[in-house]
């Protein structure tokens, strides 16, 4: 056991940590030429298009230290501010991390929010300069910032570049000098937390676990604490690039586990694995709940595939534990389900990910942000509103309570103005401001969720040409004057296009709107009314005029009244054709929406 380290890397979105990890696994020669490419562990068509981590990679790599074989367990994280949850899992796995910073770009907000989840869980921090070879780098300036931020000395930073490997001898050693060996009783009853699960179409659920107590043999009766069903570990074994299939994973040891499950909800990340016939006494205290940010409703096109989207759901969140779900149906758009995720880019990725892996073409509603309503008949019965169609009639409303969010912002001194000008708009309070070097300032700010959920992040990197980071953390709820508004098509409500929305913002956004879907709806054979209103009052409008056919063509000279009796027959026509006629709703009007400042 004093030979195995297992540690994470974790940085701030597009800080290298990929690339340190393939020069990590080149230099241990884990690799083969042949297997070789860039971003190696990055193996989702998504990840290498957009060049992002999406999921936690983990990855055994042996390593000859001073003599002494050593096995290392690298987990690769994510950077990006949607997939904390993630990084919060593969911390909980590990005793160690690199801290991997940019030369060129300093620490970003994300870079802080990551290590404090680090120091939280008493994790021995690596601090590692990457990108030093770079024209732009400036390693004397962000070093001090990394030794103001740890309190380290400046011999404790590696300088490395994981594009040349640059480093990576030295990033080895001091992660088998510093990171502590994994504590844990050999000869205790099993104790192994869950931190990843993956689906596999021909062998089920494949389980990563991290062995804390005793070990797991082959064919061993397992039990999990949070279901509390038994099973038999068919398959054991370490995950190098392939799974390497083994008789036994020791205490301190990272593996992966195959019972041949093939449902996909009876696998809890977090949860503890043990003996069954000797089960342990205490379950691994797991890693926080997941707390999604952002709900929307997700719906077939067709919806006859509403089981299957339900099947494709729960596979996708065995790979995605931050993906939560619960069904719902609407008047427009049939069965489906309302899902909460992380963020903006997390429900990108999910929708995409449905159409990709499982050829799921499916329909997205205007996402929006779970609120408290109290209502005058019992003002201390708390009423969750995930669905703006929940909110109960504005006249037995006492008040509405929406989540607020700390929001830390750095960003270079030239460009307060603008973010400043960004936040306030967006009903930000500012809390702070603290000048980190004479360049780069911190901006605290509190602000209701709801406004960060649509098109902040890029309008802030808009303002800021790309140099702010950004980086939230939930502080509870506020009062605020919130009102449904909802919209009209010919007369109906359309619910999916409802929306909470704050009193002073309502007239400007439900007018947008209108106009927004003027230009999106096709036109008919006839009139269609688009109106936003609250409760009963109408509070903008717009028509999309009909198509008509010219029927006074053959009407030469003559009296008008001929005129005049061809277009009333026509306006009756048209008059019962809207009160049959049926509005299609086109999918991009429903994103649309989130658009509005385009």
């Amino acid at each position: 056991m004093k030979h195995i380290r297992n540690f994470c890397i974790i940085a701030h979105i597009d800080h290298g940590k990929s690339t340190l990890a393939d020069r990590l696994l080149d230099f241990t020669g884990s690799v083969t030429d042949r297997e070789k490419q860039e971003q190696l562990l990055d193996s989702m068509d998504l990840e290498r298009e957009r060049g992002i981590t999406i999921k936690s990679h983990a990855i055994q790599m042996d390593y000859i230290y001073e003599g002494e074989n050593y096995v290392l367990n690298l987990i690769d994280t994510p950077g990006h501010v949607d997939f904390s949850y993630e990084v919060s899992r593969s911390i909980a796995a590990c005793e160690g991390a690199l801290l991997v910073v940019d030369a060129a770009q300093s620490i970003q907000a994300q870079t802080i929010s990551n290590l404090y989840l680090a120091l939280e869980n008493d994790l021995e921090i690596i601090p590692v300069l990457n990108k030093v070879d770079l024209p732009s780098a400036n390693p004397e300036v962000v070093s001090d910032d990394i030794v103001d931020l740890l309190g380290c000395d400046h011999s404790d930073i590696i300088p490395a570049s994981a594009k040349t490997g640059l480093g990576i001898e030295e990033i080895l050693a001091a992660i088998i000098t510093k990171v502590p060996a994994p504590s844990g009783k050999i000869d205790a009853p099993l104790r192994a937390l869950i931190f990843d699960s993956v689906y596999n179409p021909f062998r089920g659920v494949e389980t990563y676990f991290r062995v804390i107590n005793g070990s797991i043999k082959k064919n061993q009766n397992i039990k999990f604490v949070a279901t509390g069903k038994n099973y038999s570990a068919d398959e054991v074994g370490t995950l190098r690039l392939k799974q390497f299939p083994r008789e036994e994973i020791k205490t301190g040891d990272v593996g992966y586990l195959i019972t041949g499950i093939k449902d996909a909800r009876e696998v809890k990340v977090g949860d503890t694995i043990t003996d069954a016939k000797n089960p342990t006494t205490e379950a691994v205290a797991g890693f926080e709940d997941v707390k999604p940010m952002v709900f929307a409703g997700i719906y077939p096109v067709d919806t006859e595939d509403y089981e299957e989207l339900r099947a494709s759901m729960e596979k996708l969140q065995l790979n995605d534990a931050s993906l939560v779900f619960t069904p719902e149906s609407s008047a427009a758009l049939g069965f489906g389900f309302r899902c909460g995720f992380l963020g903006m880019l997390h429900l990108e990725i999910i929708q995409e990910r449905l159409e990709r892996e499982f050829d799921m073409t499916v329909i997205t509603t205007v996402p929006n942000v779970s609120y408290h309503a109290y209502t005058n008949k019992n003002p201390d019965e708390v009423l969750l509103v995930n669905n703006p169609s929940d909110l109960p009639e504005p006249s037995t409303l006492n008040r509405v309570e929406e989540p607020f969010i700390k929001a830390t912002i750095i960003t270079k001194a030239d460009y307060v103005g603008n973010v400043m000008s960004l936040c306030i708009e967006k009903r930000g309070e500012i809390t702070n401001q603290t000048y980190l070097t004479t360049e780069r300032v911190e901006l605290s700010f509190d602000m209701p969720l709801a406004e960060i959920v649509f098109d902040f992040y890029d309008r802030l990197k808009t303002v800021s040409r790309g140099y702010a980071s950004f980086d939230y953390s939930p502080i509870g709820m506020r009062e605020s004057k919130l009102v449904k508004v909802d919209v009209l098509l010919n007369g109906n409500t359309v619910d999916a296009l409802s929306a909470l929305l704050h009193i002073d913002n309502a007239y400007d956004i439900g007018k947008k709107m209108c106009e927004k879907l003027k230009e999106l709806i096709p036109r008919q054979q006839f009139d269609i009314p688009i109106q936003a209103a609250i409760g009963a009052k109408i509070i903008a409008r717009e028509t999309v005029k009909a198509l008509r056919k010219d029927v006074t063509a053959k009407c030469y000279g003559g009296d008008i009244s001929r005129k005049r009796k061809l277009l009333e027959k026509q306006k009756k026509g048209k008059k019962r054709m809207r009160q049959v006629g049926n509005v299609e709703i086109p999918q991009e009007a429903f994103m649309a929406v989130l658009k509005l400042n385009d």
